[in-house]
């Protein structure tokens, strides 16, 4: 922004109070404009957050020098932002997405331990174990090849997955769980759809989606089924018969830090806020959405929908 200094009626430090007063442009550099020399104004210029003058009269090439500088700056102090910022997102994704599968790992050990397990079941505690510690490791590899890839270019674009690969997953992980609270995970009609999508990551989606449902609607059992979704598209729903989330709490359920459940002190401290704002940029990313919707007859439902992968040679 190029601003006098000397104006009639408002001045340029009025200006710039009244940007400052109502976040206007706070983030854009302002060079001053002024006729004046005086040493007091010049300094008062820069306490009101100006980032450079220009005396008048002045020359044209000076005054597009300066600009031209200013610009690269900002240019290059929004890219820092920038990566600072794709930086924290990236902790914020390996800390949530590492406490499933450890939660999982927990869950298996603690049974173990007890010494109640039947002999027969041991080695499919044992197999939650294993593949929950191969899907941490599969994360964190993920996370570092994203980084890796200085360029920026994505390698997921002959990304696909199988819809009922993804539940089969679910069911072998989650499954032990259901049974071990006395309440069964509900597979429906799945179908051939195979959606444009990670495979790791859509289970890594809907996993998160399971685990909620885990925790927020204690008793109920939970339905899985996948539908035709928009054209070119496919639908997985996760539904339960539990609480559900109030008409007035449900339009910032996505929004980072936000509890399902602010109030129930039994989740205190075993929920971040961030799964399901993660869920959903991590759909949105690949082209796809992820909403809630209440369930007819009482309940939750979340919906993801993805797009169909290309057919395949």
């Amino acid at each position: 922004m190029l601003l006098d200094m000397m104006m009639p009626g408002m001045d340029g430090f009025g200006v710039m109070e009244e940007i400052r007063l109502r976040a206007l442009l706070p983030r854009v550099p302002v060079v001053f404009l002024t006729a004046a020399q005086d040493r007091a104004l010049l300094l008062r210029a820069f306490e009101a957050g100006a980032v450079d003058y220009v005396v008048k009269p002045f020359i044209p090439e000076e005054l597009l020098a300066r600009v031209n500088a200013h610009v690269g700056l900002k240019l290059a102090r929004d890219r820092l932002e920038q990566v600072a910022r794709e930086r924290q997102e990236l902790v914020n994704l390996v800390a949530h997405d590492l406490k499933n599968p450890l939660s999982s790992v927990v869950f298996a050990s603690d049974i173990l331990v007890s010494g109640t397990l039947r002999a027969e079941r041991v080695p499919r505690y044992l197999q939650v174990i294993r593949e929950s510690a191969e899907d941490g490791l599969g994360y964190i590899r993920r996370y570092l090849e994203t980084q890796a890839r200085a360029s920026g270019a994505s390698s997921d674009g002959d990304a696909h997955v199988a819809l009922a690969d993804v539940v089969e997953w679910i069911v072998g992980r989650y499954g032990l769980q259901f049974e071990d609270s006395g309440r069964r995970l509900n597979v429906g009609d799945i179908g051939p759809a195979v959606v444009a999508m990670d495979a790791l990551v859509l289970r890594q989606v809907a996993g998160n989606l399971i685990s909620n449902a885990i925790k927020y609607a204690a008793g109920s059992d939970v339905d899985i089924e996948a539908d035709a979704g928009a054209p070119g598209y496919w639908r997985l729903r996760v539904s339960d018969r539990g609480p559900g989330v109030p008409a007035d709490r449900q339009r910032e359920l996505f929004q980072p830090f936000t509890r399902l459940a602010e109030g129930d002190p039994a989740q205190a401290g075993s929920s971040s806020g961030l799964g399901l704002s993660l869920a959903r940029q991590i759909v949105s990313n690949a082209g796809g959405q992820l909403w809630y919707e209440d369930r007819d007859g009482g309940g939750a439902c979340f919906v993801i929908e993805l797009p169909e992968a290309p057919a395949r040679a």
